[in-house]
């Protein structure tokens, strides 16, 4: 398939943002619209040198005028808006059902009247729940059963995208990407948090004995599997998006004080998080068998990135600062330190 508009919505958050700026290396001819709400994880500063090269539109993806401006044109949709942090849905799950299910709504209702020729839904690996009592890694025909208000958002939002599929004849795919990781997260992440922690000194708070696992993929081969599927996946076809790492929280922190030369006092470990998933794990054969694989390995990956923030404190510190980063910082951890066993 090709396309030469493409509406990318969440486009000034963290994934959508790199990938905004992958698509017009790899198809200069595209002509971009990006959407996005600019909520606290969402950020101009994310698109800074693309001005002229894409068109910008403030706007809900809840709210169908927005939508339907946003679509003019359009042959392809790429959803990456989202509500997007566990810990925030245990807090308040309403945003998160707003937008990840709503807007989902309101995006697939109106691609479809504007008869869009492909829809591709950003879902996660949270959707298939915790595998930690297995060895196995979930394949996209398993069933979902996600223990968080956020993957629960998700899980429906997949569920309304292949409804539309088979119901309206809607061309539809979804990507089921692991934890991503590098330039321009929004600090409330693991990675990106203990990062800029370790940079100013500060505590890196790991839940519990540190010992949940996640996949790990750096932001740049998950956009390169985004874009593949987008031009080549079966329709109605979900795929996994998964690095085949298993990496736990405890030696992120690790390597993360190493490779910053901090010293590793500077662990805390805390109050577990409520419901606590302690093992993703996704199967991402179908997306080989389309030619994807992952280039980056973990070690490269993560270096790159500590690289990338050491060398960009004037993007993240800001965000730092601000009243609701702080809340969230005093809300989930500070609370909650105790000191290292």
């Amino acid at each position: 398939m090709s396309f030469r508009r493409v509406l990318v919505t969440g486009g000034a958050g963290f994934i959508g943002s790199n990938f905004v700026r992958y698509a017009l290396q790899t198809h200069p001819e595209w002509e971009i619209v990006v959407l996005d709400k600019l909520t606290y994880a969402g950020n101009l500063e994310n698109l800074r040198g693309l001005e002229g090269r894409i068109r910008f539109l403030r706007g809900d993806i809840a709210d169908p005028r927005a939508v339907r401006e946003a679509l003019q044109g359009a042959e392809a949709v790429v959803n990456f808006a989202a509500e997007s942090h566990v810990d925030r849905s245990l807090m308040d799950p309403r945003p998160f059902v707003r937008t990840n299910v709503e807007g989902t709504l309101v995006l697939l209702s109106e691609a479809l009247r504007a008869g869009v020729q492909r829809f591709l839904q950003i879902s996660t690996d949270e959707v298939y729940g915790d595998w930690r009592h297995t060895s196995k890694s979930a394949k996209e025909e398993d069933p979902l059963q996600p223990r968080s208000p956020y993957a629960a958002s998700k899980a429906a939002a997949d569920h309304l995208v292949l409804a539309y599929g088979h119901s309206h004849n809607l061309d539809v795919v979804i990507t089921r990407g692991s934890n991503t990781y590098g330039p321009y997260q929004y600090p409330e992440k693991i990675i990106p948090l203990f990062l800029t922690n370790a940079l100013e000194g500060k505590p890196l708070p790991v839940y519990g004995d540190g010992s949940a696992v996640r996949d790990y993929l750096h932001v740049e081969d998950h956009c390169r599997g985004i874009d593949l599927v987008l031009h080549q996946g079966e329709r109605g076809g979900v795929y996994n998006l998964g690095a085949r790492l298993q990496v736990s929280a405890l030696q992120v922190a690790e390597m993360i004080l190493d490779l910053l030369g901090k010293p590793r006092n500077l662990i805390r470990f805390v109050e577990d998080r409520p419901g606590h998933d302690y093992r993703y794990s996704v199967d991402p054969t179908r997306a080989e068998a389309l030619g994807w694989t992952r280039l980056w390995s973990f070690e490269e990956g993560l270096r790159q990135t500590a690289e990338w923030y050491t060398a960009h404190p004037e993007w993240w510190r800001p965000l730092k600062r601000r009243s609701g980063f702080r809340h969230l910082e005093r809300a989930l951890y500070t609370p909650r330190f105790a000191p290292s066993p």
